[in-house]
């Protein structure tokens, strides 16, 4: 697992097309376990901030259930739309994955039992429409592996 610090340091352009990405709008999709292993999607911000991918999760939701028990999740960018007619103009999507490691909350925290979480780093993966537009390019970050370019026509 890494931490965004560590995502910057050795693929810095990469990283910050995948930050830009999420940066895109607030919400964010973040994906969680349940009890019995089935997948929960829920809606979420996160910030990227002193090196690491930080997110708050209000207190009693099930998305801060479902990671106090298993702290595995995903998170994918706000979705935008591909440009109509000129689809090789859309910045396209982001997602990442890792663990929650829980953090002290912020000073200012207002939200009672609210849960307050780094994620370390398993995957990062940035997905756009390649030039000419006939083909899609999916860029990765793995640890131990570093970063990826990939096309699919």
């Amino acid at each position: 697992m890494a931490s965004w610090r560590e995502i910057e340091a050795d693929a810095p352009d990469f990283a910050a097309r995948v930050r830009e990405r999420f940066s895109a709008g607030i919400h964010k999709t973040i994906a969680t376990l349940r009890r019995d292993g089935s997948p929960r999607i829920s809606g979420s911000e996160l910030d990227f901030a002193d090196g690491e991918v930080t997110l708050g999760m209000m207190g009693g939701s099930m998305k801060l259930r479902d990671v106090r028990r298993d702290p595995r999740i995903a998170v994918h960018s706000p979705t935008i739309e591909p440009p109509e007619g000129a689809p090789e103009n859309w910045t396209g999507d982001a997602k990442l994955a890792g663990r929650a490691v829980a953090i002290p909350p912020p000073a200012d925290t207002p939200h009672e039992g609210a849960g307050f979480f780094r994620i370390d780093l398993t995957e990062l993966v940035l997905t756009y429409v390649g030039t000419p537009a006939d083909h899609l390019v999916i860029e990765s970050w793995h640890p131990g592996r570093g970063w990826r370019r990939r096309t699919r026509a």
